[in-house]
């Protein structure tokens, strides 16, 4: 009589949260990324994320306010080259050059995430209602985006800069405003592009069939397929924000002096002080800008190839086959009879 064996019935598991699993694999290509796709990622996010400390902590790690120009009743030297009590040096104006770095860190943080979140929350919606609706609507909206997208970044921010001038001042919002219109038309265009492909797929046409309506079609079915590349413009983005709003503080229409410390304003004061030697009023400002430009450039390249499925690469594992039987292994001619 043969005996039935019976093996034990695992208990179900609980599904782990939507959440959870939604944010592991958004960062599971992030996690496997090797090579130099890692070394650039972590090099560049290890660079912003030095400055992001900076930025928020600013009052704590500066040794001075952004326009302090004495302290203890004593004034700072003008020009002063750096020693122990100005580690970078003080500017023609008496300010000290390390908390103007510092603080600075803080407003280029600023206009950066202002200007690529609104951004981001105009260009996008804008190009997925675009490319899924088309008609009258989307060649007008392409029209006005090629528009803006032909003139030269930085004269538009200019142009904006100097009209916002007038209305709200020489603030931060001012100078992320300002950059903002430059970045609207990239997000557009991608996205827009990738909706009129994404659109004609087999499921977005399975939810129509189903009685979907268009905003519960490009909320749920177009939206999260066509934002994989928008990360990766947004961190190159924020590198050309750090450039874009030196120049307007260089040319004198970013953010005013006594709102906020700003690097290409501190570059433009220190034109004068380089001719006659005066080295560190121009070089901490210009290395931070260097320094945070190439860290976000890094995180977007590395970003760029650890996302993009064209040129994602994985890692091989080697396989190793268990050896053969001796009655399945090939026979020699000693064995034959």
């Amino acid at each position: 009589m043969s005996q039935l064996s019976v093996e034990p019935v695992e208990e179900p598991r609980e599904p782990a949260p939507q959440g959870g699993r939604g944010i592991r694999r958004v960062l599971s290509p992030v996690r496997s990324a090797r090579g130099i796709a890692r070394i650039l990622l972590w090099a560049g996010a290890a660079i912003s994320v030095l400055f992001v400390v900076l930025a928020v902590f600013a009052p704590w790690i500066a040794p001075y306010r952004f326009d302090q120009y004495s302290a203890g009743g004593h004034p700072f030297p003008k020009q002063g080259a750096p020693d122990a009590t100005h580690l970078f040096g003080t500017t023609v104006q008496s300010l000290d050059v390390a908390s103007r770095v510092v603080f600075g860190a803080r407003t280029a943080l600023e206009v950066v995430v202002q200007s690529v979140v609104i951004s981001l929350l105009v260009g996008v919606p804008l190009g997925l209602v675009s490319g899924y609706l088309g008609g009258w609507l989307d060649r007008s909206l392409v029209l006005v985006m090629d528009a803006l997208f032909a003139f030269p970044s930085l004269l538009l921010a200019i142009v904006l800069s100097f009209l916002l001038s007038g209305l709200i001042g020489g603030t931060v919002t001012a100078a992320a405003l300002s950059i903002t219109v430059v970045y609207i038309p990239q997000y557009f265009r991608v996205v827009r592009n990738t909706t009129v492909s994404a659109k004609e797929a087999t499921y977005v046409e399975a939810a129509r069939a189903i009685g979907a309506r268009p905003i519960t079609v490009m909320r749920r079915y177009l939206f999260t397929n066509v934002v994989q590349s928008v990360p990766v413009i947004g961190t190159l983005n924020a590198a050309d924000a750090i450039l874009t709003l030196a120049a307007l503080g260089f040319l004198g229409y970013g953010v005013q002096p006594t709102q906020a410390a700003e690097w290409g304003y501190d570059l433009q004061r220190a034109v004068a002080d380089a001719g006659a030697g005066i080295w560190w009023t121009g070089l901490y400002p210009g290395l931070a800008i260097v320094l945070l430009v190439t860290g976000l450039t890094l995180a977007g390249e590395g970003l760029n190839e650890t996302l993009n499925p064209t040129l994602r690469t994985r890692p091989l594992r080697r396989v190793l086959l268990p050896p053969l039987p001796a009655t399945l292994a090939p026979r020699t001619h000693r064995d034959r009879p």
